[in-house]
Parts: C-alpha cells; sequence; structure tokens
C-alpha cells in the first residue's frame, strides 16, 4: 500500500466514524510555549484547555511533526526520524477509551489486515479501565497486554499543557530485526516491537509547577506513525525503504557516490542526509529561516549535520539542493506548498549552505591549531572560553567541535561553554528588557475575569467617554490613586492604540472630574485588555468613575503615517527584490519606520532608489485607504498579504491601499496615501541570515533628513574650499593625489627595506654553505616582513631566515627559505609553529614560507634564539 492510499484510508474511515477532516497544521505552532509542532494534537491544544470553541466534537489529519529529541538516533535506528507524518484522530469531550481503542483495533486489523499475532498492546500501569476494553472488548488474552510506567505510557506535548495516560498497539517485527536477547520483549528499546498506534487519554492539565488539573472535559489524542506503518505494509527492513523516503535515499546516495549497504557507517551518514534535508525542506517551506536561536537554530543545525555527514562522505560541492528537489518531487502531491515555495526554499538553503562550507573551512583551521597546541601542552581538554569563541565569533556549532575533538582523543569544556552562552543571554534579554515589557500578566488576567475586556474605539475616533474599570499601583489592584502615583488603569472603552503588531503604544490622556492621568503607553498584558500606563499628574482618580479619554493626534497622525509607509514599503519590495519577500518584523513609531524582510542578498542602492520611486509615486498619487473587518477566509481569498506566525481568529481587520495592497493588519492607517507626504529610506543592513533590515521616514522628518542630508553636503563643500556640484570631483582629485603619494611613500619604504636587506646579509650566519638570518627587524606590518623575507630570497640565492618585528605590542614573526635549502629539510611552517607559543601565539604556512602572531614581544629574543637551534638542527639532518 502506497503511503498515499494509506493517508487517504485513514481518513476516510474516521470520517466515516463522524469526525471532521482537518488540514495539517505548519510545523510553526500557533504556541509561544512550543518551538515546533511535534504532534497532531499541537493544533488543537486550546480547544483541549477549554481556551477555544470549535463547531466539531470529532477531527481528524494527517500531520507534518518535527522533533528532534531523538537525533542521535536518527540513521542508527531502522525507525528513528526528526520530520515524520502523523495520522490522528481526535475527540473533545465527545467519545474517550472505548471507542478510541475499539476504532484503532479495527482499523489497524480489519483495513490494514494487520496480522493480529504480530500485534500487542500496552498501557499505563495504573489504568485498569484500558486493561479491561483490551481485555473485554476487544478480547485481547492478557498475556498480550503488558503494563508499563509513566516514562512509556503518559504522555504530554511539553513540560506544561494537556496531557494523559496513554497505551499503544505494538507490532512484532520478527526475531530478524531484534537485539537477539533472551530477555527481549514489549518495552526493549531494540528495532523489533514497533509502535504504530499511540491512544492518548487526555484527561488532564499540567501546570507550570508540574501539577497535575483535571480538564473541563476529557479527550481523546491519537498519534500513528504514517512511515513506521508503511513500511509494515510495503514490506521494508526500515522506514526509509518506503516510498515517501526511499527516492530520498537514492538521491543521497547518487551525489556522495557510495555503495548502499555496504558499509554501516556510511549509511547511518546516507540516512542522516535523507531524514534531516527531508526536514528543512518543510520548515523553510513553512517560513522558518536559518538562525542562532529557537526553531531557526533548529534548521541551521539539521542542514549543517547534513552537510557534515554528506563530508564524510567525500561530498566537497554544493549538494543540498539536489536533495530537496528529490524531497519536492516525493512529497509534493501530499504537501503542494512544497512545489509553490520550491524556488524560495532553494535559494535560502542554499546560501546557508554556501555560509556554513566558508564556516567550516574558517572554523576547522583554527581547531586544528588549538588541538595541536593543546596537545602540545599535554592538556587533554579543550578550554570552554576557546569554543564559545568559535562558536560566536564564526558560528561553529557545538557538536561539531566536540565530534571532532573526540575524534583527537579530546574533551571539551561543555561546563564553561554553556556557562559563557547563558551569559550572552541574559545580556540579550536585558538589552530588550524595557518600559514596553509586559508585567504581571496575573494581575490584568484576574480584571479581565473580573470586568471583561476593552472596546478599542480607535479606528474611529480619537477622544471619547470611558469608565475606569481598575487601577494598578505597585502591581495590586487598587481603588484610587492620588497626585504622583504611576498606574496603570483599565478602561471598558478606549481609543488609544494598545502596541502590537509591530506599531508602538499610544500617549494620551485620562480625564476625570476629580484627576488626570499623563498615559505615557499603552499595552495589551491579556488578550483584549488594554493597560494605560502612567501617572497622575493632578488630583486623584478612582474606579468606576467617568472619563474623558483623549489620543496625542499629532503623535497617532505621524504613526499613521508610517504604518501605511510600511504597506507601501512591503508592496515596492515585492516588487523590485521578488515574491519570496516575507515581512520578519516591523515596528511604527512616530518618529520613523522599521521593516525586517526575509532576503538572502544585500540591497542594492538602485534598487532602493526604485523601492523609493515606487513608494513616493503612489504618495503623490493620492490613493484611498481603506480598513474594515471581514473574515480570515475572504481576506484570505482576495490576496492578502498575512504574517505566518501571526495568530488570527476568523474575523481579521483587511487594509486596502488603493488596488495594489492588501494586509491583515490590526494598526491605524491614514485614510489616503498622500497624507504620508514624502517617503525616504535612511538605512538598509542585515541583522542576521537571510534576514534585511530598512528604516525609512516620512513627510516632515523625511524633509528634515533632507535638510540634514544638504547641510553635510554643504558643510563637505566648505571644507573642500569648492562648490556644492564640484565636490565628487574634488573628493576624486584628492584620493588621486592620495593615491600617487601612498605609491612614492611605498616606494621609499621599499628603497629603506633593501638597504636594511644589505646589512642583514652582510650579518647573515654560515651553517655549512647556508646563509642563516634570525634577526629581529623594523616593519609596520606583515606586508613589510614578507617584502624583507622575498628581497633576502632573492639577493642571498641560498638561505633560511627568521625575522621579528613588533608594532603596538604586538609581535610578527615569518620563516622562509630558499627551494634547495627547503629541499635538504628545512620546514618554515614546523618552525613557525615551535617558537610562535613563545611570544603567546600561532601560526604556520607552507615549507618554504610561513608566519605567525603573538602578544608577548618580551619573547621575541628567546624565540628568535630557539629559531635559531631549530633552524640548524633542521639543516643537521
Amino acid at each position: 500500500m502506497k503511503s498515499s492510499e494509506l493517508r487517504q484510508k485513514f481518513l476516510s474511515y474516521f470520517e466515516s466514524k463522524g469526525h471532521k477532516i482537518l488540514p495539517s497544521s505548519s510545523l510553526v505552532p500557533d504556541d509561544p510555549t512550543l518551538l515546533l509542532t511535534a504532534a497532531g494534537m499541537v493544533q488543537f491544544k486550546p480547544v483541549f484547555l477549554g481556551e477555544k470553541r470549535v463547531d466539531y466534537t470529532r477531527a481528524a489529519t494527517v500531520q507534518k511533526c518535527l522533533r528532534t529529541t531523538d537525533i542521535e538516533n536518527v540513521g542508527k535506528t531502522a525507525r528513528h526520524f526528526t520530520f515524520f507524518e502523523m495520522l490522528g484522530n481526535f475527540s473533545f469531550g465527545d467519545y474517550f477509551k472505548k471507542e478510541a481503542i475499539a476504532w484503532g483495533w479495527e482499523f489497524v486489523t480489519e483495513h490494514l489486515n494487520l496480522p493480529e499475532d504480530n500485534l500487542y498492546v500496552t498501557v499505563f500501569e495504573d489504568d485498569d479501565e484500558a486493561f479491561e476494553i483490551w481485555r473485554d472488548v476487544v478480547g485481547l488474552t492478557e498475556d498480550r497486554i503488558f503494563r508499563m510506567s509513566a516514562d512509556d505510557n503518559f504522555w504530554s506535548a511539553g513540560s506544561t499543557g494537556p496531557c494523559g495516560p496513554s497505551s499503544e498497539i505494538m507490532y512484532d517485527l520478527g526475531p530478524d530485526c531484534g537485539c537477539g536477547r533472551d530477555c527481549c520483549t514489549i518495552g526493549c528499546d531494540c528495532d523489533r516491537y514497533l509502535e504504530i498506534w499511540n491512544l492518548v487519554f487526555m484527561e488532564y492539565n499540567r501546570n507550570e509547577i508540574g501539577h497535575l488539573e483535571p480538564l473541563p472535559k476529557k479527550n481523546i489524542d491519537t498519534g500513528a506513525g504514517l512511515e513506521r506503518i508503511a513500511r509494515i505494509l510495503q514490506g521494508g527492513r526500515s522506514n526509509f525503504d518506503i516510498d515517501v523516503l526511499k527516492p530520498i535515499v537514492d538521491k543521497a546516495v547518487s551525489v556522495s557516490g557510495i555503495n548502499y549497504g555496504v558499509d554501516l557507517e556510511k549509511d547511518i551518514s546516507i540516512r542522516i542526509i535523507a531524514d534531516h534535508i527531508r526536514a528543512v525542506t518543510f520548515l523553510i517551506s513553512d517560513g522558518v529561516l536559518p538562525s542562532n536561536e529557537g526553531r531557526g537554530y533548529v534548521l541551521r543545525r539539521l542542514l549543517r549535520r547534513a552537510i557534515l555527514h554528506a563530508r564524510l562522505l567525500g561530498v566537497e560541492s554544493a549538494f543540498v539542493n539536489l536533495i530537496i528537489d528529490a524531497v519536492i518531487k516525493t512529497m509534493k502531491d501530499a504537501y503542494p506548498e512544497l512545489q509553490d515555495n520550491a524556488s524560495f526554499i532553494h535559494r535560502i538553503a542554499g546560501h546557508e549552505e554556501t555560509r556554513f562550507m566558508h564556516t567550516l573551512k574558517q572554523g576547522l583551521s583554527i581547531l586544528d591549531q588549538a588541538i595541536a597546541q593543546a596537545r602540545s601542552e599535554n592538556r587533554k581538554i579543550l578550554a570552554g572560553d576557546f569554543v564559545f569563541r568559535l562558536y560566536d565569533t564564526f558560528g561553529f556549532p557545538l557538536e561539531l567541535t566536540v565530534e571532532i575533538a573526540e575524534e583527537h582523543g579530546m574533551n571539551v569544556d561543555e561546563e564553561t561553554f554553556q556557562s559563557l552562552m547563558e551569559e550572552q543571554r541574559e545580556r540579550a534579554r536585558v538589552s530588550w528588557a524595557g518600559v514596553r515589557e509586559l508585567r504581571h500578566q496575573e494581575v490584568y488576567q484576574e480584571v479581565k475575569e473580573e470586568f471583561g475586556e476593552t472596546e478599542f474605539l480607535g479606528y474611529e475616533v480619537d477622544e471619547a467617554q470611558a469608565t475606569l474599570r481598575a487601577i494598578i499601583k505597585n502591581n495590586v489592584v487598587a481603588t484610587e490613586a492620588s497626585e504622583g502615583d504611576e498606574v496603570g488603569v483599565v478602561l471598558d472603552r478606549t481609543p488609544l492604540y494598545a502596541e502590537k503588531g509591530g506599531q508602538v503604544g499610544d500617549r494620551g490622556v485620562i480625564e476625570t472630574d476629580s484627576g488626570l492621568v499623563e498615559v505615557e503607553d499603552v499595552q495589551e498584558p491579556v488578550e483584549e485588555v488594554y493597560a494605560h500606563t502612567g501617572k497622575v499628574v493632578r488630583g486623584k482618580i478612582s474606579i468606576d468613575q467617568k472619563a474623558r479619554i483623549a489620543v496625542a493626534a499629532e503623535r497617532r497622525q505621524s504613526i499613521r503615517r508610517n504604518h501605511t509607509a510600511t504597506h507601501l514599503l512591503h508592496w515596492a519590495l515585492r516588487i523590485v527584490l521578488g515574491d519570496h519577500v516575507k515581512q520578519a518584523g516591523s515596528l511604527v513609531e512616530p518618529e520613523r519606520l522599521r521593516f525586517d524582510l526575509t532576503h538572502f542578498a544585500a540591497i542594492s542602492r538602485d534598487q532602493l532608489r526604485k523601492i523609493e520611486e515606487l513608494v513616493n509615486g503612489k504618495i503623490f498619487e493620492n490613493y484611498p485607504v481603506r480598513s474594515f473587518a471581514t473574515s480570515y477566509e475572504f481576506a484570505k481569498e482576495s490576496g492578502a498579504i498575512a504574517l505566518f506566525d501571526q495568530k488570527y481568529g476568523e474575523f481579521v481587520r483587511l487594509v486596502e491601499v488603493g488596488n495594489f495592497s492588501k494586509e491583515l493588519c490590526g494598526g491605524t492607517h491614514v485614510g489616503n496615501t498622500s497624507e504620508i507626504g514624502l517617503f525616504k529610506i535612511t538605512s538598509e543592513g542585515s541583522i542576521g541570515a537571510n534576514t534585511r533590515r530598512i528604516e525609512a521616514v516620512t513627510d516632515g522628518a523625511a524633509l528634515d533628513y533632507l535638510y540634514a542630508e544638504e547641510d553635510r553636503h554643504l558643510e563637505v563643500a566648505d571644507i573642500l574650499k569648492t562648490e556644492p556640484e564640484q565636490v565628487v570631483d574634488k573628493v576624486k582629485s584628492l584620493l588621486q593625489t592620495i593615491k600617487q603619494q601612498s605609491q612614492q611613500l611605498e616606494s621609499a619604504r621599499k628603497k629603506i627595506i633593501g638597504e636594511r636587506v644589505d646589512k642583514l646579509i652582510t650579518g647573515a650566519r654560515q651553517f655549512n654553505k647556508t646563509k642563516l638570518i634570525v634577526d629581529q627587524v623594523e616593519a609596520v606590518d606583515m606586508d613589510n616582513l614578507r617584502l624583507y623575507a622575498d628581497l633576502l630570497r632573492n639577493r642571498t640565492g641560498t638561505a633560511a631566515l627568521l625575522l621579528a618585528s613588533t608594532v603596538d605590542g604586538k609581535v610578527m614573526l615569518i620563516a622562509a627559505a630558499t627551494q634547495d635549502v627547503v629541499r635538504a629539510g628545512f620546514n618554515a611552517g614546523s618552525l613557525i609553529k615551535k617558537v610562535a607559543p613563545i611570544v603567546g601565539g600561532g601560526g604556520g604556512g607552507r615549507p618554504d614560507l610561513a608566519q605567525a602572531g603573538g602578544r608577548k614581544p618580551e619573547g621575541v629574543k628567546e624565540a628568535l634564539e630557539e629559531g635559531l637551534k631549530e633552524i640548524e638542527g633542521m639543516l643537521s639532518k
């Protein structure tokens, strides 16, 4: 049975049982507590918790999933993957254990026709109810039902959230697939007993302190591994032999040129490549980009592991996109978005592969030197601070450092590395945690439960009447606040916008008969509850008072201009750079706008100019801007752009600019584009792998920016004593003069060095027929020092040399020799490695030329003395 038939058979069966068939959700979950979608139940978590209502009580899906918990087993066993497909049927307070067990057994035995003699089941050790259903309803004998501990049969999707006891259907693949031990039975970690069906009886919610609380309703969460079942149905020895994996494996074999099935270690590498690139393809398609944090790091780690294993097989050139093509071809019928996103996937994966190959080259060289130095010092452990610098500076992964160190019989100080990583994370947290940090969410949750949600009026008005529902002082709900108190105020309705979607919160005033609050910021610590933070500047305020709420109108209008400008910018970027551009973040303030985008290369000056022209063209043409609420489905069907990581409900706000821009957006906007006035990009640059940032200003701020640029231009003209329109020609002329003078200076420097070289030759030692030149010289940089070496070799005929120079407290060393001396036993690279540690440095090179740097000038004399002995020793041999 093909995998496509298995998917359809599963969905059809549960549709006949009254289940609503739903599509797979993204690998990027709509849940801040989860990094990736690791199970079919993830998209239903709010339903299980009673936080979301749906119009069905039964559902079935085929869910794409990704887990890295077993990444070290991938390729080594027949059953482990990072990316896999999970068949799932779910009940939300409808049927429970009896129906779930009976239907699972019926589907496996009657619709898939798996032989009952090969099937066993497990239950949680205290779940007598499930045990009795298997025995009394299904009819299994007790010797085919195994009670297991919580480690095996109590399931959850994370450290918190819905969970419960489980019951699994296991398939006996036979002794040929097992470990061969007499004690091998259900629960053995070998490949013989394969879990194919997991029934989770979702009864509890594990809270943040680990306590189990009963869920509002009892639920069912079934997870069945498509690949595992397909392996049985298709008769494969391994999950990698099935129809959705074998073409990918075959492509990896073709790229590597190895004979699959001959060498176990090479086979493991092939399977890792196939699995990891399949995962990479789906991650990028779902909007994940390589980074050093979160899910982006998962993607980067998978891709780099695949590249490393390809290198182990001798693959030196780019190959990732060849495997991606095989993934897309194999999986596109079930997941057509792969074909739609193929170009984007290729660009991101290919660019990351190129970057990592460069990183690998640099990092391996540095790591080799560190290992060699550690060995020379009889150390068995690589220092954690060195490993951290290797990671922080070159992006060299810890896992790779550990693997290479182990190959050389060394360990890594991972404790120090992790400590430094945590210090870095803490610095990052401190840098972004500021006045807008959402504080004490619990207080506002209580306010919501007591007083309900805040109605937002800001789309229609800038001023409104409202009632004070709650006052928060010192993180405690209070009944009143007096002049000088810093407060958070919750109203029943407000025209002030709370920060979200990249737009900053409004400022304004809350005025009652008895007092006045100046609002400095508005946040939404709990969904639909607006916290107005500020200070009581006059009198006092009390709960239940009526108040006038007014927005700082000029500031709001500047924000409107900048927010609509971001939509025009987004439109123009897709025109100029391509449809692969996606918004990766934004900031809309009254003074400026910032727009982060996914793009794999720097944006050229001509492209930026074209983007500005397009945006200003739409501003000058005075297009209307319309905002209205509609259904999410209608908005998507009309071609509106949605952010892949944004949470949307059934109804959304759609912002249209003319007939060319449609975006889902909850922010505030101008009424027509001419209100923006003028648009000017002020900067563009990289903020991470495959992510660019553009900053811009509008209206008066754009004019101020242009005036400042003009003033700087005029100031430069005054300094150069020329007219503004002649500044460029004047600068070119000055640069040409500087170039000529630099050439003259370099020529004089070479002449001086030539004279010093003659003196060095005159004072050279003679060893047999070879001149030995070991001395400290004056050189401003390494290029100067190499010039000494070249001139000495050219003028002496037969010579070996070691020169040192110090500049600004740093040491430069160079060793060199003529070719006949190299043939006689001289090796510049070995010489440098010997003497460089004396000056507190390291280096290397070829037998005829090598160089090093150091940080201990006081060691130069000793280094030269040791170097002379080393040279004489080489030539004596």
